[in-house]
């Protein structure tokens, strides 16, 4: 009788389609999930971020909110502000929405929290701190706004690196921090609490552009109005 003699199949080559196809179908449902979360009103994108922000406490990526981290005390930025900040911004752009897009205006978001610049060209004449006449009815539009906010503000005064020195400014100094008090006092004729408010200089020192372009500098000669997100009771 004879054996059966048996011989091992050679792997097929085309297997790794199989892997391929697993591949191309995980990263197609990464896609769809971006996409459906891109298309999310805000309120369930803020839901989402505390979903993602859960989920990276349980394995440890972050501190719990209010952990204690080498005696400082870290606080994690809550859905609701995160709501508050999107809810600002978009007021604010709408609000000023001719002055965002003549360039006199800026809205962006920081680290920190909201950041609304007033740049030299719409609110200031060169070397002076007194507002421009014209920028008044954006201005007091815009303190309506923060008013009904009712969040803690720091106004920053700003320059580029270009020394002054006339009659009344003898530096940089002092010019960017006459621009926020002077910010800062309309801010209070406009009905804002002055308990909710600080002011600050930074002359040259803090700049968002080169100074080596007239575009550049520019937009370093501006005034912030810093809203810092509302961070959550101990």
């Amino acid at each position: 009788m004879r054996q059966k003699r048996w011989r091992a199949r050679a792997p097929h080559r085309d297997r790794w389609l199989i892997s391929y196809a697993d591949f191309i179908t995980l990263l197609f449902a990464f896609f769809v999930v971006m996409y459906s979360a891109a298309q999310l009103d805000k309120r369930r994108a803020g839901q989402l971020a505390t979903a993602i922000q859960t989920a990276f406490m349980q394995r440890g990526s972050l501190p719990p909110a209010g952990t204690d981290v080498g005696g400082t005390t870290v606080h994690t930025p809550s859905a609701s502000a995160e709501e508050d900040q999107f809810a600002l911004k978009s007021q604010i752009e709408h609000t000023l929405a001719s002055e965002i897009a003549n360039g006199d205006v800026a809205v962006r978001g920081s680290v920190e929290g909201l950041v609304i610049s007033l740049r030299e060209v719409g609110f200031f004449d060169t070397g002076s701190d007194k507002i421009k006449a014209s920028s008044m009815p954006a201005f007091d539009q815009l303190a309506r706004v923060l008013q009904q906010d009712g969040s803690f503000i720091r106004i920053e005064g700003h320059t580029d690196n270009v020394p002054i020195h006339n009659a009344r400014f003898s530096s940089n100094w002092d010019l960017s921090t006459a621009r926020a008090t002077a910010t800062i006092r309309l801010l209070i004729r406009d009905g804002l609490n002055p308990e909710r408010l600080a002011v600050s200089g930074y002359g040259e020192y803090h700049p968002i552009a080169t100074n080596t372009t007239a575009e550049g500098r520019a937009m370093n000669r501006r005034v912030d109005i810093v809203v810092p997100r509302k961070q959550p009771q101990s």
